[in-house]
């Protein structure tokens, strides 16, 4: 009882904190060609519908833990049963050929600038939350969606599906938590999951990483919600920046997003700071921001997970959906040039 009334006492005092105690995102000379979208669980699925409705601005994805595009159809007992358990399994084919008509219809993107994209998607063989169906869908419907149209021959798609680890983000350290999935969801693997993330994304690196010499700085999240609308996010985001952006060169940008239970109201800055990817991106000179949820009864998302069911609107994985209209502002706010 007591942890819920705290739990309450939370979600209840959050809205009464104000953005203006942290600064606006800083204006970086960001090469658009060098962009990514990776998240965790309902974060993998929320960078495929990135990826999806603003393919012009995030071709590629990293997926991990998570399903095929469209998955949900906004509802919650399909992303609890066929987008997670895998019953019934997911139908793909039908998934793709949504896509593909709402590509057409301007709900999503066009398609044909996946022409050259990079798909990765990561799942452990020892997930007990998302089953190995669900990821396997995922991996059929850019397979699918590549051979089925001509000017995607270019995709290049990466099905990462043999490694034992628990429904987490792995990292490169030892431990005993690879096998479990317990806060703040970063399995001591020694698999550096980060490392292979970029690796897929934007090649072989230079050299190896060593630790962070950046800066973390946070952000101001409401003022860039889409003509004032809630996003249901938290009022503070975080964006880690390399030597290289902070010296006004060039610099590529990842969005990187959080799973359930993983925003920093949950874990702190244990995802922003020790998922790996920070380090990663001096060597590749790579912005990367951290975009939080927050928690709420109303619409009902008590573990803070991304929306990829709908409790944001009908819309929500589409070109309208408030959350991904939020996404654009922030890396247009970021330097991604307004072309592209």
């Amino acid at each position: 009882m007591r942890k819920t009334l705290g739990l309450l006492t939370l979600l209840l005092l959050a809205p009464l904190a104000r953005a203006g105690d942290a600064p606006p995102l800083p204006t970086l000379k960001i090469d658009a060609s060098r962009t990514a979208a990776v998240g965790l669980s309902s974060g993998a699925y929320m960078a495929g519908q990135l990826q999806m409705a603003y393919p012009e601005l995030f071709p590629n994805a990293a997926i991990v833990a998570g399903g095929p595009f469209g998955c949900a159809g906004g509802k919650l007992d399909v992303a609890l049963g066929s987008c997670m358990k895998g019953v019934p399994a997911p139908d793909v084919g039908a998934l793709v050929a949504g896509a593909t008509s709402r590509s057409a219809s301007g709900e999503i993107g066009a398609l044909k600038s996946l022409a050259h994209a990079r798909v990765y998607l990561l799942h452990g063989k020892d997930d007990a939350l998302v089953a190995p169906a669900v990821a396997e869908a995922g991996a059929q419907f850019y397979r699918q969606l590549r051979d089925g149209m001509p000017g995607l021959k270019g995709m290049q798609v990466h099905d990462d599906d043999q490694r034992a680890f628990a429904h987490n983000l792995p990292v490169a350290g030892s431990g005993d938590d690879c096998d479990k999935s317990v806060a703040p969801y970063l399995g001591h693997c020694g698999f550096d999951a980060a490392g292979e993330i970029f690796a897929q994304m934007f090649g072989k690196p230079a050299h190896a990483a060593t630790t962070a010499q950046g800066e973390l700085r946070t952000f101001d999240q409401d003022a860039l919600r889409p003509d004032g609308a809630d996003a249901f996010l938290a009022v503070t985001g975080y964006v880690y920046l390399p030597p290289d952006c902070l010296a006004g060169k060039p610099c590529g940008v990842m969005v990187a997003f959080h799973g359930c239970r993983q925003n920093a109201d949950a874990v702190g800055k244990a995802f922003v700071e020790d998922a790996g990817f920070n380090r990663w991106a001096d060597v590749y000179g790579v912005a990367v921001l951290y975009p939080q949820t927050r928690a709420s009864f109303a619409p009902l998302n008590p573990q803070a997970c991304w929306d990829w069911w709908g409790y944001s609107g009908a819309d929500y994985d589409s070109r309208h959906g408030v959350q991904l209209r939020w996404l654009v502002n922030a890396v247009r706010a970021l330097g991604l040039p307004a072309g592209h």
